[in-house]
């Protein structure tokens, strides 16, 4: 599968991800600041949470990889298949970056429920324990904020979610298959 090695990186990254997550929200609604620095940061979810803290919501990182990654890598290559030639020539550069974008708009799309469930479980350990959602998995995040606040609360920062993917794929993904096709010309 496209996300399989994306989604063993994500058992890596989690903990910086929960980290920055933590950070941003730290000072938030004029508070003063929980943390210094990311070390300091790390270590009082260490102590507060203990190591398994570290990994919350995790769940919704590997999930976040499986829908976002899967769906972006394999529309891209659906669509740039579909737009290579008869001869096998590929698309311009140009309509590699707009399959990008595409690809990158809708994979975002996709994957924005299991973000909004990841940053909503990265940030409940900040809150006083009568205020935590408490939730266990990342399912149990999606089902429950669709209960408790409706559907449409799962698309929540979509559209920043997607502009940010269109940029990011238009030159990710175009400057690889130009790179590739390059280098596969080289022989």
């Amino acid at each position: 599968s496209f996300s399989c090695p994306r989604m063993g990186a994500t058992f890596f990254v989690q903990p910086l991800d929960l980290v920055k997550n933590r950070m941003q929200l730290s000072g938030q609604g004029g508070r003063s600041k929980e943390y210094k620095t990311s070390f300091h940061a790390l270590s009082n979810i260490l102590k507060a949470e203990g190591v398994r803290g570290i990994y919350t919501g995790l769940s919704a990182g590997l999930l976040r990889q499986a829908t976002y990654t899967t769906t972006r890598l394999g529309i891209y290559t659906i669509l740039f298949e579909k737009l290579t030639k008869a001869d096998g020539t590929p698309p311009n550069f140009f309509l590699k970056a707009g399959i990008g974008m595409t690809a990158g708009a809708i994979g975002a799309f996709v994957g924005t429920p299991a973000e909004v469930s990841l940053i909503r479980m990265t940030a409940d350990g900040r809150l006083p324990v009568g205020q935590r959602r408490g939730y266990t998995n990342v399912f149990n995040a999606l089902v429950r904020i669709t209960r408790e606040e409706g559907l449409i609360t799962l698309w929540r920062g979509c559209v920043p979610t997607m502009t940010r993917a269109v940029v990011v794929n238009a030159a990710q993904l175009a400057s690889y298959s130009q790179s590739k096709q390059f280098l596969l010309g080289l022989g």
